[in-house]
């Protein structure tokens, strides 16, 4: 049966990409039940994976003092990036809440392990990085699955690799992809915080789609679809 979603479970579905957001703060105290934990893990690791290397590990933290060492590589990594750019956006970067790293009951470390199953993987010969590509979308089931749960999710990327590796003692060969707070929240933005903010817009689907080639905005036998995404629709 191809068409097994009804119209109820197809709304929910893009209900939790639309509303899904990347969130620092707001994070209560109230913790994360087991059963729900371990829902929103099972989603991420039936995500797809090249070759079906299913190439991730996650790392459930909670220990305060594992937090505050990871917080400490956020904080020296914010200032060291501040000096990026001028003022008067390196004035509004810095003020910029970008991590609940404390505030969230659970951190999850999701690492990328390139020799599950050993050095041959179906798919990855031509491309090296679809092994990376895959643990991004176990990352993406997760972000998904807690926020249909009703929990947060922040992805904070302004770390040390190194200090992720050597903190939560990690082999030599193995990559932190992401470092993710969980947790229940007072609520869930309207908009992307950065988009609110006005750091940057929201890009419409018009100036990112190209028909056939790069670049190629006309094309004949795209023109119904090129009417759709012009007209902008929201399906959110």
């Amino acid at each position: 049966m191809t068409d097994d979603f009804t119209e109820e479970e197809k709304l929910g579905f893009y209900k939790a990409i639309y509303s899904r957001r990347d969130v620092r703060s707001h994070f209560t105290s109230k913790p994360i039940e087991d059963e729900i934990l371990s829902k929103i893990l099972h989603a991420a690791h039936h995500a797809p994976s090249v070759g079906f290397s299913q190439p991730w590990n996650f790392i459930l933290i909670k220990n305060n003092q594992t937090k505050k060492k990871i917080k400490e590589s956020f904080q020296e990594e914010k200032k060291r990036s501040s000096q990026l750019i001028d003022e008067p956006k390196r004035s509004k970067y810095l003020s910029f809440k970008l991590e609940g790293i404390s505030e969230a009951p659970v951190n999850v470390c999701v690492t990328y392990d390139p020799t599950k199953f050993g050095p041959f993987v179906i798919g990855r010969s031509s491309i090296p990085e679809a092994g990376l590509y895959s643990v991004c979308c176990a990352i993406q089931n997760l972000w998904l699955s807690a926020r249909t749960e009703g929990v947060g999710l922040g992805w904070v990327s302004i770390l040390s690799n190194e200090v992720l590796k050597e903190v939560l003692e990690l082999p030599e060969h193995v990559i932190p992809v992401a470092y993710l707070c969980l947790g229940y929240v007072d609520e869930f933005a309207e908009k992307p915080d950065l988009e609110a903010a006005g750091w940057l817009p929201r890009l419409e689907l018009k100036d990112v789609v190209y028909f056939e080639k790069w670049n190629e905005k006309e094309n004949k036998d795209w023109m119904s679809i090129k009417k759709m995404i012009n007209e902008n629709l929201d399906y959110a």
